[in-house]
């Protein structure tokens, strides 16, 4: 299969994922955030496998990389994929196709560096899986398909070590929880939309909460999955 040097989600696709975050209340609706137009800039920061900053303009823009998911702080060849993603646009000048901005704030698109899908090529090289959940695009869907029978990237792992990301983030959610529940923890409940930063949270567990289940994304300033790092020291 040939370099990816086109659009990978036609206009009809596009609305299609944008459909399924909305569904999932990834974004909400009426917003004007979900303005969809193209962005150009200079990455200079790479957060993980899948989430870079991009210099607009003098502001710096978090982006997602829509249609993939790469694996998560403390996965295997988490590491492994920031640098695959760090090689291939850091410092560089990219252009992404916007879809929307999800309720972290992040912009969501395609991103393409050196005109070429970047997306594509994490997948291609078993840096990443397809996101299914918002995303049946049959390019990306060929391109994991190949890199599993070639033992590529992650693929080479044992079997017990490649579990896709989402499936670990919510087994990573419910033993948090589970941590959250227990006495040690204190007996307060926890809610959200009472507390709004770091120095409201007695302890790791609510910061935990109101980040992961509230989706406080201020606690998580330099966006490595860790709340309030002055009490969640090292996550």
């Amino acid at each position: 299969m040939s370099r990816a040097r086109v659009s990978v989600l036609s206009r009809f696709e596009r609305g299609a994922v944008l459909v399924a975050m909305l569904a999932a209340g990834l974004v909400i609706a009426g917003s004007d955030a979900l303005a969809q137009g193209v962005i150009e800039g200079r990455v200079v920061a790479i957060y993980d496998g899948d989430t870079i900053a991009v210099l607009v303009d003098a502001r710096t823009v978090k982006v997602r990389l829509v249609g993939i998911d790469t694996p998560e702080r403390g996965q295997p060849w988490a590491d492994r994929a920031r640098q695959a993603l760090t090689a291939r646009v850091f410092r560089k000048e990219v252009r992404i196709n916007a879809v929307a901005t999800d309720r972290y704030g992040r912009t969501l698109g395609e991103v393409y560096a050196d005109n070429v899908c970047v997306g594509c090529e994490l997948v291609r090289d078993g840096h990443a899986w397809v996101y299914r959940r918002y995303s049946d695009d049959p390019v990306l869907i060929g391109l994991e398909a190949d890199a599993r029978e070639a033992r590529r990237g992650l693929w080479g792992l044992p079997e017990s070590e490649r579990v896709p990301p989402w499936e670990w983030r919510r087994s990573a959610r419910r033993v948090r929880g589970g941590a959250m529940r227990a006495p040690a923890v204190g007996t307060e409940s926890f809610a959200c939309g009472v507390k709004r930063s770091c120095r409201e949270m007695t302890h790791c567990a609510e910061a935990r909460f109101q980040l992961e289940e509230c989706g406080l994304s201020q606690l998580d300033g330099d966006a490595d999955g860790v709340p309030c790092e002055a009490i969640c020291p090292g996550g």
